[in-house]
């Protein structure tokens, strides 16, 4: 039973280290961890007299690690009454750089695992493990997707692993070099490498938000929470409104006057200004949302936090645009109104800033009325899309403000 295996895995002769036993473990937590957080395993074998090598997904399940391919491939077709294998895992932390060329290295871990690999044939396990590769995704994407079919689980070749005969292999730390080098007047170190994810690319004619589990998690400060008034309700900005963003205000020079791109004339024109938006939501420079009709779910516009600083407690609210027939109709005080409880009352905002064109006199007048305080103007702060400098109005309201102005707005 899982609960009573031991910690660390047997040494055999395989898994034995011949040099550097330092860096060698058996340790079967940190087996499971380094398999855990991979995507990318390399299986090798031999068939037909020829060593074969082969780059596949994998997920463990206990103490078993399952390895995917197709039915109809070498792996597939070699492992119909077991195929001797060679499994490997490898993350690459960093590239380790001496003084001298010889004692460069790499800080790593990784996971080699050696056995007999069997064919899965019983469809209910293949069922059970297809839905925890899914679930390796992020939690609820098998709920989220089709299961296979009984064609496709035929197509599909998955091998089972026992993880019997395992080590673990790791290196940290900095430059090792000799000590007649020390003095050398060359940089040594590390540098760092990391895998993460970027931003969620839609396919073409997917019309649902992207699942939270594919964002990065960044704190509640980052956090595009749908936030819901009356009249306007804020939800995260996703690439399925670009249509609905196009027709509220696709065109409308008015509507894109002050704004950081040209007026759009077509869905496609308007799309980089979302993907604008979601890269630096990405980067942790941004928390954009969509605004919508609370009553009908029509798309109005959009609005962001920007210039988001935990550590100071302050951040910006901007980058927002508004459908002509919705001004004047209460739903930019409302927006501004859920944006304010947020920060001020959630998150904790010591200050909040707003940012406007000094010859939007309508938008420094709106901003007036939330209460906000005008402090300024930075010459020549940004480049208008014609090439031209804008001069910035900053405005700002603090958490000692903020009680008169929700009084006032509510």
């Amino acid at each position: 039973m899982a609960g009573t295996e031991p910690s660390a895995y047997p040494r055999t002769p395989r898994t034995t280290a011949l040099r550097m036993r330092e860096r060698m473990s058996y340790d079967r937590a940190a087996a499971h961890a380094i398999l855990d957080e991979a995507w990318h395993c390399t299986l090798s074998f031999v068939l037909d007299d020829e060593p074969r090598v082969l780059p596949t997904l994998h997920v463990r399940v206990g103490d078993t690690l399952y390895l995917h391919g197709s039915s109809g491939g070498r792996m597939g077709l070699g492992a119909r009454g077991g195929l001797r294998v060679a499994a490997c895992v490898t993350h690459l932390d960093g590239l380790v750089l001496a003084r001298s060329q010889f004692h460069h290295s790499a800080n790593y871990r990784s996971v080699i695992a050696h056995g007999t690999a069997e064919l899965v044939t019983d469809e209910a396990e293949k069922l059970r493990v297809f839905t925890a590769l899914a679930e390796k995704i992020g939690p609820g994407h098998a709920a989220r997707t089709r299961p296979p079919s009984a064609k496709e689980l035929a197509q599909t070749a998955l091998l089972a692993l026992p993880l019997d005969e395992v080590s673990v292999r790791a290196r940290t730390g900095t430059a090792g070099d000799d000590e007649e080098d020390l003095d050398l007047p060359y940089w040594a170190g590390v540098l760092p490498l990391r895998v993460e994810p970027g931003r969620a690319e839609p396919a073409p004619g997917v019309t649902v938000p992207v699942p939270d589990y594919l964002g990065l998690e960044r704190g509640p400060w980052f956090e595009p929470v749908v936030l819901r008034g009356e009249r306007v309700t804020l939800e995260p900005l996703d690439l399925s409104h670009v249509d609905g963003l196009f027709a509220a205000a696709g065109g409308d020079d008015e509507v894109w006057r002050w704004l950081s791109r040209s007026t759009p004339h077509t869905p496609a024109e308007l799309a980089p200004f979302v993907e604008i938006a979601l890269d630096m939501q990405h980067r942790g420079e941004r928390v954009p949302w969509v605004q919508r009709a609370t009553a009908t779910g029509e798309i109005l516009g959009t609005t962001s936090y920007y210039a988001i600083d935990p550590k100071h407690r302050q951040l910006g609210i901007g980058h927002t645009f508004l459908a002509r027939k919705a001004w004047r109709t209460g739903v930019n005080t409302e927006s501004k109104l859920l944006l304010l409880e947020r920060a001020f009352d959630v998150l904790g905002c010591e200050r909040v800033e707003w940012h406007t064109d000094h010859r939007n006199e309508r938008s420094q007048a709106a901003i007036a009325r939330l209460g906000a305080t005008r402090e300024g103007v930075h010459r020549h702060h940004r480049l208008r899309p014609d090439g031209t400098w804008r001069d910035t109005v900053t405005f700002s309201m603090l958490a000692a403000d903020w009680p008169t102005a929700r009084a006032r707005l509510q």
